[in-house]
């Protein structure tokens, strides 16, 4: 009786699905785009033009100061003992070719007077060892010994809590000084100074984050109280003898290729798009005048892929842009101020 029932229902689903001419009708789900070409031969926008590029081309002097580290005689001096500069350790640890995200270059920059810290002290960042992301962290004996300033403990674990929140192993190419001494009254006392960086480093580890160590230099200047052959003949801390930095460096990517990681990515990513304009327009839209308005649309247009916008909430509020888009394949919001609020 019941199979009876359903099947004038059932017959009535085939007729449908199977009528001739029937047809739904759905608006298009192509994305608009947005930007226009823009006068380039304006005084404005060559004004902005040349103003932007000599900020970009004073920051990038000022960066590649930061890479060099310490003064040159610290550099002489770190070299002449047969080590490797902390920037050519990363270099030589990382996958041949791949790219690394440095975190907080500036860190320290005239924070301390006279005194420089570049980078403060350390070097953090994302990059890819034997095809696994992975957090660094490496410190810089040429700048004070490598010694902690609180900027130092500060930098350190910010780049440990990154490591927890995308959970990335974490490598530590450890040439330390220790805590600087002048300012310890602000390094260690706190719950977030100094101390936390090994708390975090047993979270981690908790949470099956990987945590890697390469000790490059001496800890402790003399052998016998805290060199490799301590810890690798009688306290039994360390898990392999390394010769030099470039054995340490060799051993660090054996360990992370030995972790059996695979990367799983949880969202839609498709092919990117390059900006239908060239992003080197930027300098002469936004310029250096903070007074000056200029339209966030032509910014957009410059940044995401295929210069596509989603817009949402067009009509609401005038002060304020919101939409959604891709950058390099992936779907991020974006907030932007459509006009200078002072």
């Amino acid at each position: 009786m019941i199979l009876q029932s359903l099947r004038p229902l059932y017959s009535l689903l085939r007729c449908r699905s199977g009528a001739a001419g029937i047809t739904r009708l759905y608006h298009a789900d192509a994305v608009a785009t947005l930007g226009s070409q823009p006068d380039r031969q304006s005084a404005v926008f060559q004004e902005n033009y040349e103003r932007m590029q000599a900020l970009v081309c004073e920051l990038k002097e000022r960066a590649e100061k930061v890479r060099l580290g310490g003064g040159e005689k610290a550099r002489r001096l770190h070299t002449s003992r047969g080590k490797l500069l902390p920037r050519e350790r990363i270099d030589r640890v990382l996958d041949p070719g791949s790219p690394f995200l440095e975190f907080s270059q500036f860190a320290a920059y005239q924070l301390y007077g006279a005194e420089e810290v570049p980078a403060g002290g350390i070097i953090t960042g994302i990059g890819r060892v034997s095809g696994v992301e992975c957090v660094i962290v490496a410190n810089d004996a040429t700048v004070k010994g490598g010694t902690y300033y609180p900027i130092t403990v500060k930098k350190h674990l910010r780049a440990q809590e990154i490591a927890q929140q995308n959970h990335l192993p974490c490598i530590y190419l450890v040439d330390s000084g220790g805590a600087n001494l002048p300012r310890q009254a602000d390094v260690f006392p706190d719950r977030d100074h100094f101390g936390r960086i090994f708390y975090n480093q047993a979270r981690l580890s908790s949470q099956g984050i990987a945590q890697v160590k390469a000790a490059t230099g001496e800890e402790v200047s003399a052998e016998d109280l805290g060199g490799a052959d301590l810890h690798c003949r009688k306290s039994g801390v360390t898990d392999h003898y390394a010769l030099d930095d470039n054995h340490a460096l060799h051993l660090a990517r054996k360990a992370v290729r030995s972790l059996n990681y695979k990367k799983t990515v949880d969202v839609t990513v498709e092919s990117p798009e390059a900006p239908l304009f060239p992003p080197d327009d930027l300098y002469g839209i936004v310029g250096d005048n903070l007074k000056r308005n200029f339209d966030i649309k032509e910014v957009i247009a410059r940044v995401v892929d295929g210069s596509k916008f989603d817009e949402f909430k067009a009509f609401y509020g005038d002060t304020l842009v919101t939409g959604k888009e891709s950058i390099h394949s992936f779907c991020c919001l974006i907030f932007c101020m459509l006009q200078i609020l002072f």
